[in-house]
């Protein structure tokens, strides 16, 4: 069994959000109005509801809020031979997490994000389905620094516990090679 405790607060987050994500995928409603229900029920011990970590809450609105464009850049990586609404679900949500954080959150070295994000796809999806997460989060990291307007020096706000939480994700030249499921892994 996998030891949360060596893991930072944000891992922790990013994890609980991918699975409020899945869950309102599942039930087909509203991540917003889990996270919402959840800090409710939160305040009473007797419910044994965890708190919801304020950096959960903002991977949540923000993935809310910008899924079309997430879910957008995400496509624009996977196997030709795939659609976004067939990857196991799970993954897609490892995906749109990473990729929110890649895109929107200038705080977090995109590292961090690709090793968090196959880690978790790793406890989560077994062995097929990090070498895929890897080379479409890679290719999203490289898609944004070549097309996104800068968004400002990050490196004075970074979390260096967070920088120092992993340095075993990189991303190499990116392309437009299409990765998925059955696709191979990006070299």
């Amino acid at each position: 069994m996998p030891d949360y405790k060596r893991h930072g607060a944000r891992y922790r987050a990013r994890r609980r959000a991918v699975d409020i994500l899945f869950e309102a995928e599942t039930r087909d409603i509203d991540p917003v109005s889990i996270v919402e229900d959840r800090a409710e029920l939160s305040k009473d011990p007797q419910n044994a509801v965890a708190p919801v970590a304020e950096y959960t809450r903002v991977i949540i609105r923000g993935a809310a809020e910008h899924l079309d464009d997430i879910d957008d850049a995400i496509e624009r990586f996977i196997s030709e031979n795939w659609e976004l609404d067939r990857l196991p679900a799970v993954d897609r949500q490892i995906l749109r997490v990473g990729t929110w954080e890649i895109l929107y959150n200038e705080d977090v070295a995109p590292a961090i994000t690709i090793a968090n994000a196959l880690e978790m796809a790793t406890e989560y999806a077994g062995s097929a389905a990090p070498p895929y997460i890897h080379a479409v989060l890679d290719d999203v990291v490289q898609w944004n620094a070549a097309n996104a307007p800068a968004l400002g020096d990050a490196s004075d706000e970074a979390d260096t516990s967070e920088r120092e939480e992993s340095t075993s994700a990189t991303t190499d030249g990116g392309d437009e090679t299409d990765h998925g499921p059955d696709a191979a892994p990006k070299l």
